[in-house]
């Protein structure tokens, strides 16, 4: 480690997708020679795909579940946690993608931290904000409202593209890769997510994603559906679409976006991915639109999906082998990285 740096970077891993985003930031601290400490929540895939990685990490805390009163007392109960599992270590830096415990807990323990957010709509947003010491947030943001939520012009570096350009910087495809997982390369696959229906800022149903899976079922679509929860799995099973539930290896995220024919995603990372990799993106996610959603659909590379029938506004078909669109987030890495350590404590 620097020699000027008092402790580690802390880095929290809150949620399955925050496991790819800082997969690349946590290599380029090591790299650099600068250790890293990793809390992780048992959540969804967090802790799998942690593993997966290769990711050494300390498992601290649960989600709260759906109702406002348990994530209230798992933010309290999390944040304790959290204080425990460090111990007597005092990182330099705290940093997430809007870890709302891992932000409450460095406050409380005077360690300055940096958030990236890329979702305008999260409630939560005014509390991590407010807190943090740094934020990161994409152009597309509108800055107004993120004002409102306490991202300070001071505070806040507002990077150009998605934060998926980021998690992707120096990504390259594995060829064969649905073979190498049990799928048909010779036909047409969709990749689909269902709705996050855990988090706070889904408070709905989303009824047109089950109409989604009907009409992928009527055109013989390769589906690989990949669920947020066990609970959710046990839902769609239930509901007749088991045979659509993946029940193979541990897939790898980004070979399984880069390998597909289109990703249809009621959320908003597996579809940026899509985006960012030059993969028709159908976004079927009934809450309001992010601000960098409505960016990508104006450029192009996502199309909403208001019905069932719309799935097919992008032709469902085989794409040429190997066609992705290259990755040039390498200088945003790099420049998150070093912002992160200019908030770092040092001797």
């Amino acid at each position: 480690m620097p020699a000027n740096l008092v402790g580690p970077v802390w880095i929290d891993l809150a949620n399955s997708p925050h496991v790819l985003f800082f997969q690349p930031v946590i290599a380029a601290l090591e790299a650099s020679g600068v250790a890293v400490v990793v809390t992780a929540r048992d959540f969804a895939q967090t802790v799998p795909l942690c593993d997966f990685y290769g990711l050494e990490c300390t498992v601290v805390g649960k989600h709260g579940g759906a109702g406002l009163a348990g994530k209230a007392g798992n933010l309290f109960g999390r944040v304790a946690q959290l204080r425990r599992a460090l111990g007597s270590l005092r990182p330099c830096v705290a940093v997430s993608h809007n870890s709302y415990t891992q932000i409450v807990a460095a406050r409380t323990m005077g360690i300055p931290s940096m958030t990236a957010m890329d979702y305008e709509h999260q409630p939560a947003n005014h509390l991590a904000f407010r807190l943090a010491t740094a934020i990161a947030l994409p152009e597309a943001l509108p800055v107004a409202l993120t004002a409102r939520q306490g991202a300070s012009r001071r505070k806040t570096w507002r990077y150009p593209g998605i934060k998926e350009d980021i998690s992707l910087a120096g990504f390259r495809a594995e060829p064969g890769y649905l073979a190498s997982v049990g799928l048909d390369p010779s036909r047409v696959t969709a990749v689909v997510r269902p709705p996050a229906d855990m988090a706070l800022y889904h408070r709905f149903e989303n009824v047109l994603f089950v109409g989604v899976l009907d009409k992928l079922r009527s055109e013989s679509i390769q589906v690989v559906l990949l669920p947020r929860t066990h609970q959710q799995a046990d839902a769609l099973i239930a509901e007749g679409f088991g045979d659509m539930v993946w029940d193979g290896p541990v897939l790898d995220g980004r070979e399984i976006v880069a390998a597909s024919d289109c990703v249809i995603s009621a959320g908003g990372t597996m579809n940026r991915e899509a985006a960012a990799l030059g993969i028709p993106a159908l976004s079927v996610y009934a809450g309001q639109p992010a601000a960098v959603d409505v960016w990508l659909a104006r450029s192009g590379r996502l199309t909403f999906v208001s019905n069932a029938d719309d799935v097919h506004a992008v032709k469902l078909v085989k794409r040429p082998s190997g066609a992705v669109a290259a990755q040039n987030g390498s200088g945003l890495l790099e420049e998150f990285v070093a912002r992160m350590l200019r908030l770092a404590r040092t001797l």
